[in-house]
């Protein structure tokens, strides 16, 4: 029971609050993965001065924007006495600083927790410290279950992988309407799909990973950059990772090109099968590539996606996008090794190459959003692990 923490706050209009928290929380649940959804709201007596939300991976956790939120209200800082939130605080730093730290800092002297950490790694470790900078802490335990408001957090810091770490990844791509991700000659310059909002939403994105991936295929066909442009975060700008088994990347490709005013670049790195062309190695590292080796697949004729997911988490790579073509992109899917899927479909019809439409047609997505960005029809969603 937690009757009397706070003027006004019993334990079921705190329960009613945990949900409302977890619900508007989970609207974020794409932005924010691989880490949970989170909501937050800050009291004084029994007058709710603020709340906060973890918006995007990389961004300010909830507590910390509940926190700047309720700075810029009417309400003195010392008559804030209640802070609800619904996952344990953290207590370690990632992309951002421990959350228990700025509670402490503020001064808070209450706070209820929905959900302790499941990651046993850090789980109760939030709560330890609130306690001991004398914060008084209560755990609602059942009205805010990690299973329930953030599943990929689940999958995230389940054991098998904690045991067997990789990167989250995601796979964008843009389809016309019949799953082609090539539109007709006569479309595009014969190229592009995806209307202007789509693609400012894909800058966005860019500036939100640590890497993005594509296979040589596409770097033959289509020359592409992969940089970050605003909107996007150009100074966050991610690794461009190119998987090219045999070396066929031209030394003069776009994306060895510096990047433009305004615009972001990350570093270029092409996996290639351990001992392939030393020469051709040399000629792409004076171009600005840096080469690396992998172990090839039991046919040996191509890199190992495994070989390639542990490589990248060993380069402290954590989100990381597939841009590529549809045989990447389908060895990827059929592996189980995407998290997390965003599809864009233009109002285009026919188009080149394979199509999508029949993994999609047989995909089940877990938190499946569909939704429109300018004329483009947008599907997000968790491919459920096979």
């Amino acid at each position: 029971m937690i009757r009397g923490i706070a003027t006004g706050l019993d334990e079921g209009r705190t329960t009613h609050l945990m949900e409302e928290l977890c619900r508007e929380a989970a609207a974020f649940r794409f932005d924010v993965a691989p880490n949970p959804c989170v909501g937050a709201a800050l009291f004084a007596g029994d007058r709710e001065v603020a709340r906060g939300f973890h918006r995007f991976w990389g961004g300010p956790h909830a507590e910390v924007e509940a926190l700047a939120a309720a700075a810029g209200s009417d309400v003195a800082p010392e008559l804030w006495d209640l802070l609800v939130v619904t996952l344990e605080p953290c207590s370690s730093r990632g992309k951002t600083g421990p959350c228990v730290d700025a509670i402490l800092a503020a001064g808070i002297p209450r706070v209820v927790v929905g959900a302790l950490d499941p990651n046993p790694r850090h789980r109760g470790a939030g709560l330890e410290r609130l306690r001991a900078g004398g914060v008084e802490v209560v755990l609602l335990e059942g009205t805010a279950p990690i299973e329930r408001v953030a599943p990929h957090f689940a999958r995230w810091t389940s054991s098998d992988r904690l045991r067997r770490p990789r990167p989250w990844t995601i796979a964008k791509w843009a389809q016309t309407r019949s799953g082609q991700l090539t539109p007709p000659d006569d479309v595009g310059e014969g190229r592009w799909i995806s209307t202007a909002a789509s693609l400012e939403e894909v800058a966005v994105l860019r500036g939100r990973v640590d890497a993005i991936v594509s296979g040589v295929g596409t770097v033959l066909a289509d020359d592409p950059r992969f940089t970050v442009r605003p909107p996007g975060a150009v100074d966050a700008a991610p690794l461009r990772v190119v998987l090219d088994s045999c070396l066929r990347t031209p030394p003069d490709a776009a994306l060895f090109r510096g990047p433009a005013p305004g615009e972001g670049a990350g570093a270029v790195h092409l996996l290639s099968l351990a001992g392939v062309g030393a020469a051709r190695a040399l000629d792409l590292e004076a171009a600005g590539a840096s080469v690396h080796g992998l172990q090839g697949t039991e046919s040996g004729g191509h890199v190992s996606l495994s070989a390639v997911e542990a490589w990248l988490w060993d380069a402290g790579v954590r989100r990381v996008l597939v841009e590529a073509g549809p045989t990447l992109l389908r060895a990827w899917l059929d592996a189980g090794a995407v998290d997390q899927v965003r599809v864009f479909t233009g109002a285009v019809n026919g188009g080149r190459g394979l199509s999508m439409g029949e993994w999609l047609g047989s995909a089940i997505l877990d938190g499946r959003q569909e939704r429109e960005c300018g004329e483009d029809a947008v599907l997000e969603g968790f491919p459920r692990p096979v």
